[in-house]
């Protein structure tokens, strides 16, 4: 599994846009897009920091992952 990259708040939401994710609402600095898979809305919340924390990045990346069926070695290839 490839490292993941030390990568801003906007660099993620862009990848997340990128991938059909629309932005529902901001509180602060975190920002929740929501997705639709087969009905059902899917959403999450992303940290608009210079740096996104690994673990709040891994989380992230799973649930894309899961939600969109891109591998999560392909979107963190994206990312980086």
């Amino acid at each position: 599994m490839p490292k993941l990259p030390q990568v801003s708040g906007e660099s993620v939401l862009r990848l997340l846009r990128s991938l059909g994710y629309e932005t529902v609402r901001q509180k602060g600095s975190h920002v929740t897009v929501r997705l639709e898979v087969g009905g059902v809305e899917r959403s999450i919340t992303v940290p608009t920091h210079r740096v996104v924390a690994k673990g709040a990045l891994s989380d992230i990346l799973s649930e894309a992952g899961v939600c969109t069926g891109v591998s999560r070695e392909e979107l963190v290839r994206q990312l980086g």
